[in-house]
């Protein structure tokens, strides 16, 4: 039987971070649901993009924006839980495991999705679609260190942070398509 990507435990540790570092959006709900769609997981990035009402409508353009918003953000936490986690490490071979991930978030989050951002902007679709899926890559290189007796504390962390980049590079190909 196959087991669902996102389990309850990783949903409402996405909807935490959502709750606390997300600006708010409204749109048609029509046009997130025909946008969620076309993304791997629906319930995730339905909930993600209703879950934040204001007064602003926004297009495609702006959705796959607060989608690439909240894989930062949700980036940026798990570095910074990362950070926290190295500092309270006994075990060096996990001190050495969690280094190296923070060592694939860092630029993630200070470069790759800020100018994958950037470049969706200004509407260079593509730079910003493989910008956002670095996340997703990088992510799925730091749970893969941990390996042998070792247990992963960022699972969790890890498995959010590569189904919202997901989500955001269906959303930008969306625009791409046109």
């Amino acid at each position: 039987m196959r087991t669902p990507i996102l389990s309850p435990t990783t949903f409402l540790l996405f909807l935490l971070f959502l709750s606390i570092s997300s600006p708010p959006i409204q749109c048609d709900d029509d046009l997130i649901e025909q946008i969620c769609k076309k993304t791997p997981f629906y319930d995730l990035c339905l909930s993600s993009l209703k879950s934040n009402p204001t007064t602003i409508a926004m297009d495609i353009k702006g959705l796959a924006t607060t989608m690439a918003d909240m894989v930062l953000s949700n980036a940026t936490d798990t570095l910074n839980f990362i950070q926290s986690e190295i500092k309270q490490a006994s075990d060096p071979q996990m001190e050495r495991a969690l280094a190296y991930c923070a060592e694939l978030y860092i630029p993630v989050v200070k470069y790759n999705l800020p100018q994958a951002m950037e470049a969706l902007s200004k509407g260079q679709y593509a730079f910003a679609a493989d910008g956002i899926s670095d996340a997703a890559k990088e992510a799925d290189a730091c749970e893969k260190n941990f390996s042998g007796s070792m247990i992963s504390p960022l699972t969790v962390r890890n498995k959010l942070v590569h189904s919202l980049s997901d989500v955001s590079v269906a959303i930008v190909k969306v625009l791409l398509k046109g």
